[in-house]
């Protein structure tokens, strides 16, 4: 099926369907401007750099990715989407508590 056949498809899906691929895309989207936001304050700053957008990017979009594979089953994703989560949480927990002691 097409781009635009498809497109077509989901405009007439059900709302509930619309709302889970604007999770699933949203959350792909999320995710992939991490890179990006790496990549610009990296130039930046003349090194490589992860600032905590980044991690945040990564929480919100894996956490968006992680419902969409869930909602739609796909078991084989799970692991993949899921256990990077608390990875990325405690990157952000540790920039906090880094700033707090110093």
């Amino acid at each position: 099926m097409g781009f635009m056949a498809h497109a077509y498809n989901m405009a007439l899906a059900h709302p509930y369907d619309v709302l889970w691929n604007l999770i699933g895309f949203g959350g792909q989207a999320i995710f992939g401007v991490r890179m990006l936001i790496q990549w610009l304050k990296s130039e930046q700053q003349g090194h490589s750099v992860i600032p905590i957008s980044f991690w945040y990017c990564s929480l919100v979009g894996g956490l968006f990715s992680f419902s969409y594979v869930i909602h739609q089953q796909a078991w084989a994703l799970v692991f993949g989407q899921g256990l990077p989560l608390p990875i990325y949480a405690r990157n952000i927990w540790m920039i906090y508590r880094d700033r707090a002691t110093a």
